[in-house]
């Protein structure tokens, strides 16, 4: 049994069980908080982690501990929060009524509401807010695999944290201003429900110029509602976030040698946006273009790329029959089509 701190992994999914089991290889103490579907799969064929590096990692189902049961909370010296915004309300409970004051929590959630709405709970602890930079692919039978590169960034505190959480697969690292990374990592999100309504894999979905022009107009958008707030986000790349949509517009050779880093992703990668949609799961899309098209609407500016994803992905999560494949000419006429009903 390890020494170190006890961590529970609350809503260990693909990203919690990455994560959680390449800290128990390390030697942590983890127990993963996961659905029975995860847990069943798990304890049947053990937990594989590997990468688009070559990685690979095998843990047991012995090698962890799997719970469904909140109560397994009361024993964490940190948590790290990996569910989906629309449940953090009720972690957030879960977490205040069964650890004491001053346990560790870290949210390595997509979307920028999920820090306050722990904080409301979780006064007394040591809340910090992170990002999980990668993309990682749920594979089945228990395996999970890292398709991007990209250091877990956690905000800064006390007990050098990220030091006690490194290891040679996972480093992690502290940053002083986290929220504008966050807004850095938001706008990167943006994509995700584009990559979902096209059905391509990431990479060929980043070869192609018309899906990187659209990619670039829902990026201009969303960064001038926030220039209009006064917040400025900052990226994890050399690249500023204002210059974006200037790359992806770019023709695909010059593009192509740029944005290099970009490219560094498993040719089948696909956002975990597309992962929900294509397992007929509720989207995140209300934490991303939902948080976009609210801001637009407190300012009074409209948001015609925002308005047309929310649509779209609100009629493919409807019909419940996984990715849609849509040509990016099919969204463009379904946005012109929106701001001419607008203006009628």
């Amino acid at each position: 049994m390890s020494d170190g701190p006890r961590i529970v992994v609350a809503g260990a999914g693909a990203i919690g069980c990455f994560i959680g089991g390449l800290l128990a290889g390390a030697g942590h103490s983890v127990t993963l908080l996961a659905r029975p579907r995860i847990q069943a799969e798990i304890r049947t064929h053990g937990l594989t982690l590997t990468d688009f590096g070559g990685m690979a990692r095998y843990l047991s189902a012995d090698d962890l501990t799997l719970a469904s049961d909140e109560t397994c909370l009361r024993d964490a010296d940190i948590v790290l929060v990996t569910v989906k915004s629309r449940d953090t309300e009720n972690i957030a409970r879960q977490i205040a009524r069964h650890t004491a004051q001053g346990v560790q929590v870290i949210s390595l959630q997509n979307g920028m509401g999920n820090r306050a709405i722990l904080a409301q709970h979780l006064s007394q602890h040591d809340l910090r807010a992170g990002l999980v930079p990668f993309n990682v692919v749920a594979m089945g039978q228990g395996c999970y695999h890292r398709a991007s590169s990209g250091d877990l960034v956690i905000e800064g505190g006390p007990a050098d944290l990220a030091v006690r959480l490194s290891q040679p697969d996972l480093k992690v690292v502290e940053h002083a201003d986290i929220t504008a990374l966050q807004w850095g990592k938001f706008l990167m999100n943006l994509n995700n429900a584009l990559n979902a309504l096209s059905g391509l894999p990431l990479q060929a979905q980043l070869q192609d110029r018309a899906w990187r022009r659209l990619m670039a107009d829902q990026w201009a958008e969303a960064l001038a509602i926030l220039r209009a707030e006064k917040i400025r986000p900052a990226m994890t790349t050399p690249i500023p976030a204002r210059l974006v949509p200037a790359l992806l517009r770019l023709p695909t050779p010059l593009f192509t040698r740029i944005a290099s880093a970009m490219l560094q992703i498993d040719p089948q990668a696909r956002t975990s946006m597309a992962q929900d949609l294509a397992a007929r799961r509720p989207t995140e899309i209300d934490a991303l273009q939902g948080e976009v098209q609210r801001r637009g609407q407190a300012l009074g500016r409209a948001t015609p790329v925002t308005d047309m994803v929310l649509r779209v992905m609100g009629w493919a999560e409807l019909a419940g029959e996984g990715l849609p494949h849509l040509p990016v000419t099919a969204l463009r006429a379904e946005m012109a089509a929106g701001q001419d009903q607008q203006e009628g």
